[in-house]
């Protein structure tokens, strides 16, 4: 009867110090892919049910709407996503799973701590631009480029494809090699970057996946074909032609192209889906054309593409709004597998996303496949300048009489 007392005794103080201890500040997180471990920062603030957790992508962060930690036990919602995070506190460490149903990553994390280990000082110089052979399924697809910023032994990349970058992967060199990771809440990659004595990098993806980098003004010498150029990647059957849309929104009332609100304006038709990273990329900066430029005639439409579930119940792609405060147009045309029969004027339509931009009369005037994040520096920031340079180019332009 004592040791059953001592137990419920020690049950009854462990609960209310499980529920007091906080779980702020950085951690040292991982999941598991594949039996691989993929490394990563994580953050939680608040408590109780005010708790909420954070990915990192560089210096953006992908926050958790909803949270609470009680009894040791901590839950995080990522509705944007569709995604939880389930994990208990057991001897300073959290373990448990992150994803959805059919898609769950082993989960551990604990307490950040500086590395008391340096890392290698003679780090190689590998920053620049580098591109990487790719046999590709995206129209042909055959290279990538590889962005790298370096600091030391400590390095900041990218490997942009056509229909965007990978985010920002982020690691530090040791042992004659650089290792990188990235995880934001999606996308995880683990990538060893190792020099050559031929001044090539051998990049091991993910634990599989081998690939070389040259770089990129030795690139044509080697033989290597041109990266995609994401402005002639997809285009229409006849840009004589008005482009049509026609879709419900999500209070499924449809709306279409020939709608009075669009005409004579210019309009953005983004290709999207709140599944997407990329489109998770592109979303703020169609925000911030659409605050710019509405009162001088820009419409923006996303054409955004749900899985299955989303259809019956857009939870996600609410969350996906509200999370980057979208105020243009959002029209669901179907699931992903129906965008070739959805847009039937696209040629070559196979990148999330892509974005149509329309003159006042209603026909093409550019495309462009994919969105480079800001992971992909000067690719990110050179997209920005000419699509505002386009729609200034587009709004110009004198409106029809009609």
């Amino acid at each position: 009867m004592f040791s059953i007392h001592r137990v419920l005794l020690a049950a009854a103080l462990t609960a209310p110090f499980l529920s007091s201890q906080s779980l702020s500040g950085l951690w040292d997180a991982a999941i598991k892919l594949n039996g691989l471990e993929i490394p990563f920062r994580f953050e939680i603030s608040g408590s109780g049910t005010g708790v909420r957790g954070s990915f990192f992508n560089g210096d953006q962060k992908e926050t958790s709407n909803s949270g609470q930690f009680d009894n040791g036990a901590l839950r995080l919602r990522f509705d944007s996503y569709s995604t939880r995070l389930e994990a208990t506190l057991k001897d300073g460490a959290l373990d448990g799973d992150y994803g959805r149903e059919g898609r769950l990553y082993p989960f551990h994390a604990v307490r950040f701590a500086p590395p008391t280990e340096e890392a290698n000082a003679q780090a190689p110089s590998i920053a620049g631009l580098w591109e990487v052979a790719t046999k590709n399924a995206k129209g042909g697809e055959g290279a990538w480029r590889f962005i790298v910023r370096q600091s030391g032994a400590e390095i900041s990349a990218a490997i942009l494809r056509v229909d965007g970058d990978t985010g920002a992967i982020e690691g530090k060199y040791k042992d004659g090699k650089f290792v990188l990771s990235h995880f934001d809440g999606a996308r995880p990659l683990l990538l060893e970057v190792t020099p050559q004595p031929d001044g090539t990098l051998a990049l091991v993806q993910n634990g599989r996946t081998k690939l070389t980098a040259v770089r990129s003004d030795r690139a044509r010498a080697e033989g290597l074909p041109e990266p995609a150029d994401p402005s002639r990647h997809t285009s229409v059957k006849d840009p004589s032609e008005p482009f049509h849309f026609s879709a419900p929104d999500l209070e499924g009332k449809l709306v279409s192209d020939r709608d009075p609100r669009f005409r004579n304006k210019v309009v953005i038709v983004a290709i999207s889906g709140s599944w997407c990273p990329n489109c998770h990329d592109e979303a703020p900066f169609l925000g911030e054309l659409y605050r710019k430029y509405r009162g001088r005639g820009l419409e923006i439409v996303s054409l955004s593409f749900e899985q299955g579930e989303q259809l019956k119940d857009p939870v996600q792609l609410r969350a996906f709004i509200r999370e980057y405060s979208i105020d243009y147009t959002v029209l669901v045309p179907g699931e992903p597998s129906e965008l070739a029969a959805k847009v039937p004027q696209a040629v070559g339509l196979d990148c999330w996303p892509t974005t149509f931009y329309l003159g006042r009369d209603g026909k093409v005037r550019s495309v462009h496949a994919g969105f480079p994040g800001r992971a992909s520096g000067e690719f990110h920031d050179q997209l920005r300048l000419e699509v505002s340079d386009l729609i200034e180019r587009l709004l110009a332009e004198t409106p029809s009489v009609e």
